[in-house]
Order: structure tokens, then sequence, then C-alpha cells
């Protein structure tokens, strides 16, 4: 965690005592020398001059040789001590590796600075001190940020190599991971990442409203706080992203994630790289990886906060923290708890987070860490409000933990070597206790089952599209008993993963990096009380190499590839090459630098588990529609590719006060993954009686599965991403950023099998892709034209953060295929331009009274917008919430 920081003054001189005196000189060194001694002078005692001249003679011969041997005992002495002391040393550079000289660094330890150094004309920096304990540097430059490093463990013997990275002061250019897999400065990498920090997660219960605060990036949330939530970046499919929890994958069999019931306690930054990065991650991270980190204890003696605050919608809110380290220790523990009414019936949401992160070094050089999120939550399903009217009673609980246990070892000055156990137990429970609505036909819903019998309909209504179509009518909201649906149901989802990492980075050069890395997995799902579906177990595991580096701190490349051979779908490649070149170096002046770059890429994704559940190729093998697979080349089911081409400029401003970046980037999907309803079955197995097609559709609509899977649909997604950056003052920081996407439909199900599957449902003479987007149409949920803007603003005493996110129209579908009161299409509307457009605007902000009490408040959807989520979700209203913040302990370092 990040505590406000109070230094104390520099230590007095050191002085002795007795006739001769040692002067405690400056600390400062010239250019280059790396001496540890300050110079010192001795005195020779006044009156000596005085004295007859063969005695003064003699007298000083004496003391002269006096003062030689007490300056070499005070040499030989200080050398000893410097055998025994621990010394800190690295070397201080900018964002580009250009080396900073005259750079002030600062050890220190509970809270106060223990000894102090100059960087030289190469950067380097040495420090010493005699004690052991934690510390940390403070490393400051004339035009940079002062930069606070984290904290370590030294012993009296040990020798640390800790290299500090500063940022110009007016930008924000942050250490990233996921674009090498190795602590890389912005600057220095081609990739396109964006980092989160604490002030942007501030006063945030989730994930959802910041992920939304970065180009390329499209957040939908399917209804209120607690819904289903997926991330689409630059056009790929929301299961197309890796999301990592302190490094182990966190993610569903297949990569799908739901970020709409993570809490954001003791989660410290998010790093987010947007792009296909399975070279580094394996498959999965086919259009980017989301990295989630939690903070560590810092503070010399346990310091304790506590939060608590209400809200509109009868929302509550409590946190505790408790952190802190000592000596080799260090830990932290975290709990939450959330829980709100929503804006509609049946809506309820709680949610509770416990964390903790406790590290051990044994020495300096290695540490020992593990950390553990567990969460449980429970939220109403009120389904599509507004195409019914009526809440569905019925409920969707999920369990959720994530264990990270690590060693990292600096085994050499140029090896590091870490090995990594994750841990992911996911478990999801939905719940329908009743059918809700009103029967049609009239009495004719109860049993026995006859698969002739009436549903249950919702309330009439008219539903609008943003496109300005229409439909009104009473829309299917539940399966009758008479159709064979029994109540109560449930349908439970369990993915299980063990996980082994490697990864093993050597430092060649201080120009040229390589990495190696190993995974293995153990996945294990299943869906427990199904009948029709057995538990299933993937073994993958992957091998990467991959180097980077730079050429005159200009010329910056990456390039890495992996093997990774998966259970489910066989061996597979990702190769991945990037370059940045400056062709203009960072300066004073109107232009300020100028870098071109180049990113290229593949990637691969396993499919999910219930993909893999419902694949169309089994379920049509197991149910005799052999000729079906034949007549339209149904294969099983395979690994959605993606392939990526990116190239773009950044240039600064204003001596680095403006940054403005753009990027083209080209993406290719192929193999992905399509849904067909179960309505088709007659058409797809034509060799069963009615009977039997009823009842095996009544049999699979029972264990959840509403449609089956094939990889049949491929399309493009090209665009442009652009953002600024820039700050004024050293409080306010301004960013913002605009995203235009064209993505088409290339292939689909839909077209290929029009012959099969009779004629495309139409709208006024429109065709309307029902499940899916038709060839030539833009994937759904997708918005062509996206932005942010966000002002922070941070002293000592008062914090401020001001966010919009902007979206236009997208294309979706109302779903209800054969749904209306008749059974019919009725109510299905365009595609084009279907879901609304939205503009959300946040504020929130603290203000600490003192350094123990301190209040705060977030208001969300200040513009009070109900179309944020896609069509049939109604969003969240303007919302409030205020609270307290009680620290104790606090600011001991």
């Amino acid at each position: 965690m990040a505590f406000p920081l109070r230094v104390e003054g520099p230590h007095e001189p050191l002085k002795t005592t007795g006739r001769f005196l040692w002067e405690g000189g400056s600390n400062k060194r010239k250019s280059g020398d790396r001496s540890w001694a300050h110079p010192t002078r001795f005195h020779v005692p006044r009156g000596t001059e005085e004295l007859p001249m063969h005695v003064s003679k003699t007298l000083k011969g004496r003391a002269g040789q006096l003062a030689t041997c007490v300056y070499c005992a005070i040499a030989f002495l200080c050398c000893a001590a410097l055998s025994s002391a621990a010394t800190v040393h690295g070397v201080v550079s900018d964002a580009t590796g250009a080396k900073v000289t005259g750079a002030s660094v600062s050890l220190i330890s509970s809270g106060k600075v223990i000894a102090t150094a100059v960087s030289g004309a190469d950067g380097s920096f040495q420090v010493s001190t005699g004690a052991n304990g934690r510390f940390f540097l403070v490393v400051s430059a004339p035009s940079f940020r002062q930069l606070q490093t984290p904290d370590f463990y030294a012993g009296r013997l040990d020798s640390i190599e800790r290299n500090a990275v500063l940022e110009p002061a007016w930008a924000r250019e942050s250490i990233v991971v996921t674009a090498t897999g190795t602590p890389t400065p912005q600057p220095q990498t081609s990739a396109a990442t964006t980092v989160l920090g604490p002030l942007e997660l501030a006063q945030r219960v989730d994930l959802v409203s910041a992920l939304r605060l970065m180009p390329g990036a499209f957040v939908v949330e399917d209804g209120q706080r607690g819904a289903q939530t997926s991330l689409f970046v630059r056009g790929g499919d929301s299961d197309n992203n890796k999301v990592l929890v302190d490094g182990i994958d966190a993610g569903d069999l297949g990569g799908r994630f739901d970020f709409g019931i993570l809490s954001t306690t003791a989660i410290e930054s998010a790093e987010v790289y947007r792009g296909p990065d399975s070279d580094l991650y394996g498959a999965d991270a086919e259009s980017g990886v989301v990295s989630l980190t939690t903070p560590h204890g810092t503070t010399s003696f346990p310091s304790l906060i506590l939060e608590g605050d209400g809200g509109s919608f009868f929302t509550s809110h409590e946190d505790v923290e408790l952190a802190g380290a000592h000596n080799k220790y260090d830990y932290l523990g975290a709990y939450s708890w959330l829980q709100t009414a929503n804006d509609l019936p049946m809506d309820e949401y709680h949610v509770g987070t416990a964390a903790a992160n406790l590290g051990f070094q044994p020495s300096a050089n290695t540490q020992v860490r593990g950390t553990i999120h567990y969460g449980v939550d429970a939220t109403g399903v009120p389904n599509t409000w507004d195409f019914h009217h009526v809440a569905d009673n019925a409920t969707q609980k999920d369990q959720d933990i994530y264990l990270s246990a690590s060693i990292a070892n600096q085994t050499t000055a140029s090896l590091h070597n870490t090995v990594r156990y994750g841990l992911t137990r996911k478990r999801e429970q939905y719940h329908q206790w009743s059918p809700e609505g009103v029967c049609l036909p009239a009495g004719k819903c109860a049993g026995p089952v006859t698969y002739t019998g009436g549903n249950y309909y919702g309330l009439p209504v008219t539903i609008l599209g943003a496109n300005g179509a229409s439909a009104s009518g009473q829309a299917l909201l539940d399966y009758s008993q008479a159709n064979g649906e029994t109540y109560p149901n449930e349908y439970q989802l369990v993915s299980n993963r063990d996980q082994l990492v490697y990864r093993g980075d050597f430092t060649f050069t201080p120009h040229l990096i390589g990495l190696i890395g190993f995974q293995l997995e153990d996945e294990r799902g299943a869906e427990p009380g199904s009948s029709y579906y057995t538990p299933v177990e993937r073994w993958n595991y992957d091998y990467l190499a991959s180097v980077h580096g730079d050429f005159k701190n200009r010329f910056f490349y990456m390039l890495g590839g992996d093997l990774e051979h998966y259970s489910l779908f066989g061996t597979d490649t990702t190769p991945r090459a990037g370059f940045s070149l400056y062709a203009l170096r960072p300066r004073s002046g109107i232009f300020s630098g100028t870098r071109v770059l180049f990113n290229y890429g593949d990637a691969v994704r396993e499919p999910s588990l219930t993909d893999q559940f419902y694949s169309l190729y089994n379920f049509l093998a197991m149910n005799g529609g052999q000729s079906t697979i034949a007549q339209l080349h149904i294969v099983p089911l395979q690994a959605p590719q993606a392939r990526t081409y990116e190239g773009g400029v950044e240039q600064d401003f204003v001596s680095q006060r403006v940054v403005f970046k753009t990027s083209f980037f080209h993406n290719e999907f192929g193999r992905q993954v399509e849904y067909v309803g179960l309505n088709l079955i007659p058409e797809l197995l034509p060799n069963l009686t009615t009977a039997q097609q009823q009842q095996l559709e009544s049999f699979l609509q029972t264990d959840g599965a509403y449609e089956q899977s094939l990889n049949s649909e491929a399309y493009r997604a090209l665009g442009v991403e652009t953002s600024v950056e820039s700050g004024l003052g050293r409080n306010l920081f301004l960013r913002g950023g605009y995203t235009y996407l064209d993505a088409v439909v290339q292939r689909s199900f839909t077209n290929d099998d029009l012959a099969l599957l009779g004629p495309i449902p139409t709208f006024n003479g429109i065709p309307v892709g029902a499940s899916s987007p038709l060839q030539g149409a833009r994937p759904f949920r997708r918005a062509p034209h996206t932005g942010y803007f966000t002002a922070t603003y941070a002293n000592s005493r008062l914090t401020g953060v001001f966010a919009a996110a902007f979206a236009s129209r997208s294309d979706d579908s109302t779903y209800l295929e054969n749904e209306d009161a008749s059974g019919g299409n009725s109510l299905l509307l365009p595609n084009r331009n279907l879901d609304y457009g939205f503009a959300k605007l946040d504020i929130g902000g603290s203000f600490q009274f003192t350094n123990w009490l301190g209040i705060y408040a977030q208001a969300d959807n200040l513009l009070d917008n109900q179309h944020i989520a896609p069509i049939g979700y109604p969003s969240l209203p303007f919302d409030v919430r205020a609270g307290l913040r009680v620290a104790w302990g606090i600011g001991k370092r």
C-alpha cells in the first residue's frame, strides 16, 4: 500500500572526541566517483608554533607521525565497517534508458534518512548502512517526478541492486510487465498498455467504470451493479482476454471472465495490454491481457484502515485493511462487504471479499510471497426488464478463489528466476426458483408434460431500438412445466485450475535481455447435477522464449514466440514481434520527442468449458446427426485464432508536458465460436420424431444448454486509437482518448447454411441475425466510436477524480427469435445500431482532515443515463455514496 511519507532530516555529521576532530564533510561526490567516504581534515593543536624551534620541529614531526597513524587507523576502521555494511547500488535512468546524472538518492528506514548519494556521470550510485532491516529509496532529479521505490529487506552483509527509472515531471509513464515479461518502462516498449493506479481505483468498488477509461476497450454490463460484465478489446470477443491476479490465470476455462463481481479490495493496480500476447501468456491472450496486482505491507508497525459508506438504493459498503512489515516479513490482510438493492425488482446484490499478501525475504536476493483473493457474491437476475416488465425470480451466486505462491531469486547479477504456483477455484450457481409472468394460452402451463402447452410471457411492451425501429407484444420469459421445465431448477458450473509457472530472465548486456519460460496447467471443469455432460480434464503446457533490448537507447525491439500444447485442440505456435524508434529524442522545446512503433502477433484461445460441453459437433454425433455433420462440414471444436498488425506514432510537445499517441491496428479473427439456438433442432436432426426433438430440447434447457457452439465465424476489426495526456502543475493530470473501430463479419454460420436452416428472419424486409451477426454486418456489442476523458487532482490532503466515458450506437439483437406470444419473430429488430450510445460521467474525491481521519464520496452516472447497458437492460441511474475513513499507524515507514 502507498502511505503518506514523513522523512526526517539527515543525521548530524559524525564527530570524534579528544585531540583530533573529524569534520563531517560534504556527501557530494565527483562525477563517476563511487567512493563512500567523506573528505576529512585534521587540525594541528594551537600553541605548537610558540615552542622552541627544535621542540617545535620534534613535536610537529611526532604530531605528523601520530596524525598519519590516526588517519590510517580511521581509514582501516571505516573499511572494516564497510565490509560489514549493507550496500545498495544501481543506476538512475529516464524512461528511454538514458542515464541521469546528479540524481539525489536517499536510503530511508523507519521514516529517517539513513544514507544519501548522488548519481554519477554513468547514472550509477551506491549507498551503505551498517544496519539491517527494511529500506526503500527516494530518488529525485530536476525536471523529473520524485520516485519512491518498493521497500526491501537488507542484511548487514548484503549487496543489493536497485535501479531507478525516473519519469518526466509532467508525464505519467509506468513500468509495465505484460509487454515483455520483465519490468520495462513504457517508452521502451512498442506495445499498447495502460496502467490504472490507486488514484484511478480510489472510491471504486469494482473495475467496471475504470476499464472504460482507456483506448480500444469497450465494457458491456448486462444490467446494474453485480450484473455480468464483459470486456471487448479492439473488436475481439469478450472471451479473448487473459485475466491475471498476481501472475496466475484467473479466468474460467477458456478465458471467460466476469468483471461485474470483482471487487477492488486489495487491488493496487490494473495493467491492461491491448493486442495478442499468447507468446508470453499462452492461450486466451488473443485480444489482450488484464493483470491485477495486490499491494503489500510497508509500515514498520501495523497500520489499520477502516472505511464505511452508504448511498443510493440502500447501498452500504465497509472495508478494513491491516498491513505492515518487520525485518524480513511483510503482511497485508483486507476484507470488504458491499450490498445494494439496485433499481429493479428482484435485483439485490451483495459481495464479500477477503484478501491477504504475505512476504518473506530470507536474503536480500530471495523473496517468498503468497497472495490470496476470495470472493463470494449473490445477485438477483431479473432478466431483460425492458422486454417483459416482469422480473424473473432467479439468483446467481459465485465463489472464487485466486491463490499465488512464488519464489523469486536473483541468482546472479544477470540471472533472475521465478517459480510460481497458481490455484484457481471458481464455482457458479444459477437458480430459477419459480416461473414468472403471464401464462399463454391461459391455464395451459401446468403439467402433465405434453410439449404442446403454454409458456410464461411478460406484460405487453413496446421495444424501441436506438435505430428507431420498434415492435410491440409479449415476449417469452419462462418455459412451463407442461413443456418439460421443472421448478425450482439449478444450473452449476465449476472451473478448477492448478498451474506451475517458471520464468527466467538473463541480462546479457544492459541493452539485451533474454527470457525463457515454461507453464504447466491441470484444468478441470464440471457441470454438477447434469445428467448429460460429464466432467472434463485438460492438461496443457507452454514453452516460451523471447528477447528484448535496445540499440543506443533509440531503437527498442522485442521478438518472441510460444510453443503450446493444449489437450483440447493440440499444438500451436504464436510468434510476436515489435519495435519502436525515436526519430526525435526527448528534449526541451515545442516538439520534444517523436517515436514510431510497429507490432505483429499471432494468438490462440482455448475454447471455454461451456463451448466444449455444448459443442454442436458432439451434440449431432451423439444424436444420429452424422448426415448433418457431413452436409454442413461441421468439425470438432478448434482453437479460435487471431493475428494483428499495428503501427503508430507518439509525439511529445512542450518539453513532454503534452503526450499525443495514435495507432492503427488491423486484427483478423478466425475460427471464432458461434452459437446455434435450440429452435434449430428440427432442421439439424431431421432423423428424430417431433416428440423426440421436443424432449431433447427440453432436456437441454433443463441443463442450461440454450445454444450449441461451433467454429464458424470469421471477422476482421481494424481501427485507430488516439490518446492525449498532459500535466498541469504537479497536482493536476488530464488524459483523454478516442477509438474508431471498423469491424466486419466475413463468415457466419447463418449465411453459410441458409439452404438447410431456412430463410433468415426479417424486419420490414431487412435481414436480421437473431443469435449472431450476419455476414457483412458488424459483430454485436462493439461500438464503432468510443472515447474517454479523466481529470485527476491530488495533493497532501485533497484528491479528486472526474471521469467521462462515451460510446456510439452498436449492433445487437433482441435474441427473441420465435419468442413472441404466437411463437413468431415479430419482436426481432434490425441489428444495425440497435444498442444506444451513451455518455457516462462520474466524479469522486476525498479530503484528509488529519493523519487518521478523512472523508470520501463517489457520484456515478451524473446524467442519469438509462441506456449504458445493451438493449433490454436498464442501467443503474444516478447514484451517490459517501463515507468516512479512519486510519491508525499511517506514515511510519
